[in-house]
């Protein structure tokens, strides 16, 4: 089962002609509330080999097909209406989709209400305009996400270029190539800057959002009245690259002490990088037992010339290059990435 979207385009229309019997001739069907759904059975819930598949529930859909459904969405339609034993579910619903999921969604549930207004702006396009912004407001995106206007500020990036030098070789001179990169303004563009938590931890992560125009982007306005935060949102904006760019004049390197540089190793399971006196850009890249006594040695790897080194100790290593890290600074002054 597919569907049409705002723009009348078939999604997942490629997946669907792939899976799909062709001996079966297609129906369509209008998406409006309909009664008469009957669960029929649980299926899935079992493994063969590496095979899983998750259990759903089977529901019978009184237009004469049936379609499976999540556990999960079983249990918000049980939260929200009554199942009637021999008669079905009680009263109507409409199919509905959260990302690849299909659902069956009860015309009384709270959401319901909620995607009948999101599906009204979508085809009356009654997008946000410019004229709505105001700093500090609230703004939902298409994919129920809510980002806070910052304001209107230049916008950086990186641009690359071959620049032709000549080499001296052996066998004579030939043209070879440097690539240097530039920082290039882009121009004014509206920044907007959005606070989530991590759906594995409970960090918290700013993404900043650049727009040269607001096109089809934002459906709604939350809120015009300026979040409470909106200065300590600010100072996230401020550390990002788009919104000041890298200045290599500020980098400063800065020595480790070794038991810095024992912790670092320590904490670093695959590869370790680091600067040696030179400046010259390092790693140590793996870790083996040499000695009876399990005395461990460790190779450190030129990632510019792309040479290992012998076998050493790590107190050798730490002599021998004077391991330093890299803190790079923004033209703001702000510290965009510590090397520590």
């Amino acid at each position: 089962m597919i569907y049409y979207d705002e723009k009348r385009k078939l999604r997942k229309e490629v997946s669907w002609n792939g899976w799909r019997d062709k001996n079966i001739e297609p129906q369509e069907f209008v998406n409006e509330p309909t009664s008469g759904f009957v669960l029929n059975k649980k299926v899935g819930d079992y493994k063969s080999s590496w095979n899983h598949r998750h259990a759903y529930c089977r529901v019978y859909d009184p237009r004469n097909f049936e379609f499976e459904i999540t556990i999960e969405n079983l249990l918000y339609i049980l939260s929200n209406t009554n199942c009637i034993k021999g008669k079905g579910l009680e009263g109507e619903f409409v199919i509905a989709y959260s990302g690849k999921d299909l659902l069956l969604l009860p015309v009384d549930s709270p959401d319901y209400k909620e995607i009948t207004q999101y599906n009204k702006i979508l085809h009356e396009k009654n997008y946000v305009k410019v004229k709505d912004l105001v700093l500090g407001g609230t703004y939902k995106t298409k994919s129920d996400e809510e980002y806070i206007y910052m304001g209107r500020f230049d916008y950086w990036t990186i641009e690359y270029e071959n620049i032709p030098k000549q080499s001296n070789t052996y066998y004579g001179r030939y043209n070879s190539y440097e690539r240097v990169s530039k920082d290039v303004n882009k121009g004014k563009r509206h920044y907007f800057i959005r606070e989530f938590k991590s759906d594995w931890n409970d960090s918290i992560y700013f993404e900043v959002l650049a727009l040269k125009s607001l096109g089809q982007r934002f459906i709604s306005i939350v809120s015009t009245e300026c979040v409470e935060n909106y200065a300590d949102l600010f100072d996230k904006l401020e550390y990002n690259s788009h919104y000041s760019p890298i200045d290599e004049n500020k980098d400063e390197y800065i020595a480790y002490t070794f038991e810095e540089f024992i912790d670092k190793i320590k904490n670093h399971m695959w590869s370790f990088y680091f600067y040696d006196y030179h400046k010259n850009y390092l790693s140590i890249d793996y870790a083996y037992r040499k000695s009876k006594e399990d005395e461990q040695k460790y190779c450190f790897h030129d990632r510019n010339t792309y040479k290992k080194s012998q076998e050493l100790s790590l107190e050798e290593i730490f002599n021998m290059v004077q391991p330093m890290y890299k803190n790079i600074y923004l033209t703001n002054g702000k510290l965009y990435q510590g090397g520590k």
